[in-house]
């Protein structure tokens, strides 16, 4: 829901151009740093994703995805580089809690729908013909019926052969089991990102047909 005076078109993709969605997006490392003194419960990373882990990210988005929905995304990293994929602004749809961090993305990202709504609502995305979810949320630290709106939503949403794209710290799929039984998900795992803080993994779920 737009707040007063907002100019809706950040929730809506219009038009766009080339130039635009190659635009990388700026440092914000400041405002992050920032938000996670102040909000230290919400913001569980230590810093944000480095250029290695956003292009894992991303390594299988392109044109041909279709729209893309981002969970969790926080000051625009790795939304630059789905763009970069050649995901336009218009397919792109962005679930983030933060004020501060909603605020920078509609001014970054002017054309993207900007939804300041949890990611168990993802399925409520004004997209359709949905590719791929990329999510940046600490899913294991959640509890399981939790992972289960989310994931299930993202499933939900997406068209056939959609994946769900998540990084994790750790050495088990950052999906708790029953959810991932239930949803009937098989997944690849990349070789581990040592350029980031803390080193990471990147998880891409698919479902069964």
């Amino acid at each position: 829901m737009a707040r007063p005076g907002q100019d809706t078109r950040t929730r809506r993709g219009i038009h766009m151009t080339t130039t635009e969605h190659e635009m990388p997006v700026r440092n914000h490392l400041g405002l992050f740093m920032k938000q996670l003194v102040r909000k230290p419960g919400r913001i569980v990373a230590l810093a944000p994703s480095s250029t290695g882990l956003a292009r894992e990210m991303v390594r299988e988005l392109g044109p041909e995805t279709g729209s893309v929905i981002e969970l969790g995304s926080g000051t625009g990293k790795i939304t630059s580089h789905i763009l970069a994929r050649g995901i336009p602004q218009e397919r792109l749809a962005m679930f983030e809690l933060d004020d501060a961090f909603c605020a920078l993305l509609s001014q970054e990202f002017p054309r993207a729908a900007v939804m300041q709504l949890s990611a168990e609502r993802c399925d409520e995305a004004p997209l359709d013909d949905v590719g791929a979810v990329v999510s940046g949320l600490p899913l294991l630290s959640m509890p399981t019926k939790v992972q289960r709106r989310i994931v299930g939503g993202a499933f939900r949403k997406m068209r056939p052969g959609g994946i769900f794209v998540q990084f994790t710290y750790g050495y088990r799929p950052p999906i708790d089991r029953p959810v991932r039984e239930e949803l009937g998900l098989s997944w690849t795992v990349s070789p581990k990102v040592y350029r980031n803080i803390p080193p990471a993994r990147v998880y891409t779920f698919r479902r069964a047909a």
